[in-house]
């Protein structure tokens, strides 16, 4: 994950679009002709937008965007950790 695309995708994107494009790449990451490369960028662009998804939650909740981002890398390095 990458927090700058995170926070770029937040700030200029629908929760609408970032779910549609979601929907999206999960579909074409089930073609069969896909090479691994191929599924671990489709994955990493998923995660990204779930991420984005994440920190808009938390925004619209009364977080300030800093905050979220930083809330939200924590939850992630945490998950990692364990």
């Amino acid at each position: 994950m990458k927090l700058p695309v995170i926070r770029h995708i937040q700030r200029h994107a629908t929760e609408d679009a970032i779910n549609q494009t979601i929907s999206v790449l999960e579909s074409i990451s089930e073609a069969p002709s896909l090479k691994e490369e191929e599924l671990d960028t489709i994955g990493e662009l998923i995660s990204n937008l779930c991420g984005a998804l994440e920190v808009k939650e938390m925004i619209a909740g009364g977080m300030e965007e800093k905050d979220a981002c930083n809330a939200f890398m924590k939850k992630v390095i945490g998950s990692i950790d364990r």
